[in-house]
């Protein structure tokens, strides 16, 4: 993860059919820069204009197919993220759960020692540019209510990757 104002550029974009819709995967060469779960009716053509990016494009897509079957619990392929410090540390927070783990919004905020920072972390989890990669539909607010998701067709979407990993919440 790079702390940066410039985002980088994509060199391969891969599409991949999952339970939750189509799933749009940027890479560059350094590994994965984006994760779009696109909406009904949204588009992406794929492309390729360099064999490392693609192959981790591929790689990225395996994963998830694997994650979806059941079969991978936890990702490995490299990220080439752009953030501020502060969205670096909340998306290195939400990183550090595990497959069925789940915390808090002001968890986040008091472990990278910002308490007051809730709603902060809010705008940075919203912001992660690859969820399902780094989890944050994990992330539920007080009392483990879902407060929202931009991915996909927002909280139908987060609530059927909690039921998937079997995680308990309240509406």
């Amino acid at each position: 993860m790079r702390d940066n104002a410039i985002m980088t550029e994509l060199a391969a974009l891969k599409i991949l059919n999952s339970p939750i819709g189509k799933i749009a995967i940027g890479t560059s060469e350094n590994g994965l820069v984006k994760l779009d779960i696109l909406t009904s009716g949204q588009t992406r053509a794929e492309f390729s204009d360099l064999p490392k990016a693609h192959k981790l494009a591929l790689d990225a897509a395996d994963q998830l197919a694997a994650y979806f079957s059941g079969e991978l619990r936890e990702f490995s392929v490299p990220s080439d993220l752009v953030g501020t410090d502060f969205q670096l540390a909340v998306w290195r927070e939400i990183a550090n759960l595990g497959y069925g783990e789940t915390c808090t919004y002001a968890e986040i905020a008091a472990t990278i020692g910002n308490p007051k920072a809730v709603r902060a972390v809010g705008g940075a989890v919203g912001a992660n540019p690859i969820p399902l990669i780094i989890g944050c539909h994990r992330v539920l607010g007080a009392d483990r209510k879902i407060t929202g998701y931009s991915g996909g067709e927002g909280i139908p979407t987060k609530r059927w990757l909690l039921d998937f990993e079997q995680i308990s919440f309240s509406l």
